[in-house]
């Protein structure tokens, strides 16, 4: 089980500020970078596959996790000073990051410290996926930077910082992803659109702390899943779509914003236009951005995320989870757990709520959400996530608002 220390550390990238030190237009957070740069790494991996790279797309995967989570642990630092201390201390601090980190990390999988620590000590530094890796972090900063940069472009400093961010993603210009998004081709369309998930607030109809944009509770899904699938012997392809899946789930609301489940459920016939309606925009003004070549995949992450679903003879198909498990975990199927990407969705909405109650932030909708969550998950226990992680992120408050 994964601990619930190590959620609340990855959810807390949601509250680490980013550029506090400038004038912002937004809020930016960690979390919605991260989120960013996961985006921007699926494209970039894309157009390396198109010219004959093989990728591990299992390890890239772990490999963004273990790029997170010394951030969580470390921080804002500012960039400049961040290099700087690792170029001098690297060794010293990652044993610290390792420190904090190794006891929650043994509980979701007994070999997972070992490889967090060598992914931090660099001995495959020259591996394709961790240069992709990388120049999304970059190009992420980038997209960052430039709304920060219109504010206040007399700065003292500021035409520094653009030459220093420059330069970092000119060292990844082999990469045609990285040559199409410098060069604002289509592909830096789609690197707009998934950005402007950041400006989206969660829970909008209420008051919340810390808030979270629907960009940042994508990437957060996404991570949840991952987890909660490690060591259960997932093949590669499932890795990689269950990650990609959950991270796009919410992509269609670029073009609808979110329209909350019981006003889908009251009123009769909407929860299907909306659905059509998202297909429709999606291929509209989404799919256009991306090579025709991956239309498929993209919709098949997009098209209802939360089936369980395979290829079989590459027609969709929906199947159970036992079949998933006992038939269907081979690469050439492309299984997908939609349940489990479901769960994962549900729990990040919980642990939304929940947090905001703790700092006393109390709304009927923040306390219904959660109460209907946590009776979900009890009166249908069996999944991929035990009903003992909902109950961790129980909120005080629902307690007493039933004893009253």
């Amino acid at each position: 089980m994964i601990p619930k220390t190590l959620i609340e550390r990855m959810f807390g990238a949601a509250t680490i500020q980013r550029w506090n030190d400038h004038v912002r237009p937004v809020e930016l957070t960690e979390l919605d970078k991260q989120a960013h740069k996961a985006f921007i790494v699926y494209l970039l991996a894309r157009f390396e596959e198109d010219r004959g790279a093989l990728l591990d797309w299992a390890f890239l995967v772990e490999g963004f996790l273990f790029e997170f989570l010394p951030r969580v642990v470390l921080t804002d630092i500012k960039a400049p000073f961040y290099h700087r201390l690792m170029a001098v201390n690297g060794p010293k601090v990652n044993t610290h990051v390792t420190r904090v980190l190794q006891a929650d990390l043994a509980q979701v999988e007994p070999g997972l410290p070992d490889r967090f620590v060598r992914y931090l000590d660099g001995g495959d530094e020259r591996r394709i996926e961790r240069r992709l890796l990388k120049a999304a972090h970059y190009l992420a900063t980038q997209w960052e930077f430039r709304l920060v940069y219109h504010l206040e472009p007399f700065l003292y400093g500021i035409e520094r910082t653009k030459a220093e961010i420059e330069n970092q993603i000119e060292d990844y210009i082999d990469l045609i992803g990285v040559q199409k998004i410098h060069l604002k081709q289509k592909a830096y369309g789609f690197v707009d659109l998934c950005g402007q998930l950041r400006f989206q607030q969660r829970w909008a109809q209420t008051p919340r702390l810390p808030r979270t944009s629907v960009l940042g509770h994508s990437l957060f899904v996404a991570l949840l899943t991952h987890l909660f699938g490690l060591g259960r012997g997932f093949c590669p392809a499932r890795v990689r779509n269950n990650f990609f899946c959950a991270l796009m789930h919410d992509l269609p609301e670029l073009f609808t914003r979110d329209i909350i489940s019981p006003i889908k459920r009251e009123i009769e016939g909407l929860e299907e236009f909306v659905e059509q309606e998202e297909r429709r925009l999606v291929d509209e003004r989404l799919l256009p951005l991306l090579p025709d070549a991956w239309h498929p995949q993209v919709t098949y992450f997009l098209d209802r995320p939360f089936d369980n679903r395979i290829l079989d003879q590459g027609r969709r198909r929906e199947v159970s989870a036992a079949d998933l498990e006992r038939r269907y975990n081979e690469d050439r199927f492309e299984p997908t757990d939609g349940d489990l990407i479901k769960h994962s969705d549900n729990l990040s909405a919980l642990i939304e709520a929940s947090k905001s109650l703790e700092t006393g932030i109390q709304s009927p909708a923040l306390l219904d959400g959660a109460r209907t969550i946590l009776k979900r998950y009890r009166e249908a226990p069996e999944g991929p996530i035990p009903y003992a992680v909902f109950e961790q992120f129980r909120p005080a408050a629902l307690n007493e608002s039933l004893t009253r």
